[in-house]
């Protein structure tokens, strides 16, 4: 017997949990301003999830799902995309999201029920959040292909949590995306757990990225709680899909410190002495010592960011609170261009019955 092949899965860190150097860093780690950018969004995305879980608790937002822990993912990734590049999210990149422009309001819309929240101000094009776990990732290489065939160089990036590699949506995504080469870039942040079902019981592979070398095209690790080694690899890997060297995969292994959403109970499947020694991982503590020992960091612009996240963040929940509910005949506005009959009678049932006045 001869082989055939061989293949090779690299893992990338560069920091330590105090924030310290055990590899040669990257040139961007020289970016002050790109550095402090990254922080910003990961505090923000922190403020935001701790705030929305207390608007759910008390009631006035439905279900939320928070990304405490799993901020450098989607933070690191927004940085290395290209303002005209397309997200195409799951339900826990908020981080991502709001690295790509999202309001804080709008995100809550999204939550509350309400239609707006699929449409970013900040990034327009980019796709709404996928609560359906994997079923965006063809919806990423429908976009990657359109935007090959119309030779636009631009990049389609799905995020997904490691639950989504077992669909069939998913691999099937891929497969589709190694075949055409397509300039789309796969980012999964293996936070250990789908909903209650841990990493090991999904598959017997032992590294997720592996699976990218099945359907032909590279698959890579990172420390997903290391914002700088996030923000390297996915600008390496989003370039090169720019540039026609076709997809990629990142898995990002980080953890999921909270509940699944707030429907969920952790404590029933995980106990607190696991998840505790998680938080020495913790990304932001990571990136902020780093920030203090390379870019000399201060007490001072430490205090003036959490202060500016806060407000932020508290404007947006006014906004919210303070916008008026859209009609529930609104649910029917973006269905079709021209609503078929039996939908239209729906439209004008629902209307009568809410006591909306005029069906239009």
């Amino acid at each position: 017997m001869q082989t055939v092949q061989t293949f090779e899965i690299g893992h990338t860190q560069f920091l330590n949990p105090d924030g310290d150097p055990i590899a040669p860093l990257p040139e961007r780690s020289d970016d002050r301003v790109g550095a402090i950018s990254l922080y910003r969004s990961m505090v923000l995305t922190r403020v935001f999830d701790a705030r929305s879980v207390a608007l759910q608790r008390t009631g006035r937002m439905g279900t939320f799902a928070s990304s405490l822990g799993q901020e450098a993912v989607g933070a690191g990734t927004a940085m290395a995309m290209l303002k005209e590049d397309i997200l195409i999210p799951s339900f826990r990149e908020q981080a991502a999201m709001l690295g790509r422009g999202i309001a804080i309001g709008e995100y809550l819309y999204y939550w509350g029920g309400d239609s707006r929240g699929s449409d970013s101000s900040g990034s327009p094009l980019d796709f709404p959040i996928s609560v359906p776990v994997g079923s965006h990732a063809p919806h990423a290489a429908g976009v990657a292909l359109a935007l090959k065939l119309r030779n636009e160089p631009r990049v389609a990036v799905c995020m997904f949590g490691d639950g989504a590699t077992s669909k069939g949506d998913v691999y099937e995504a891929m497969n589709i995306a190694g075949a055409w080469s397509l300039p789309v870039v796969f980012v999964v942040s293996n936070n250990q757990w789908a909903i209650s079902v841990p990493r090991e019981a999904q598959t017997a592979a032992e590294t997720i990225a592996q699976k990218a070398i099945a359907t032909g095209f590279p698959g890579e690790q990172v420390d997903g709680n290391d914002a700088l080694a996030v923000w390297e690899r996915a600008s390496v890997a989003i370039e090169k899909a720019r540039n026609g060297g076709g997809p990629h995969l990142i898995e990002a292994l980080t953890y999921r410190l909270c509940d699944h959403t707030t429907a969920d109970d952790a404590t029933r499947y995980r106990d607190d002495e696991t998840v505790s020694q998680y938080w020495k991982n913790d990304p932001i503590a990571r990136f902020k010592s780093f920030l203090t020992k390379h870019h000399n960091w201060t007490k001072s612009e430490e205090e003036k960011l959490l202060e500016g996240c806060n407000k932020e963040v508290e404007a947006g929940v006014e906004a919210y609170l303070a916008s008026t509910p859209l009609p529930v005949s609104s649910i029917f506005d973006h269905l079709f261009a021209e609503l078929p009959k039996d939908i239209a009678a729906q439209r004008s049932l629902v209307i009568k019955r809410a006591g909306e006045g005029n069906d239009g």
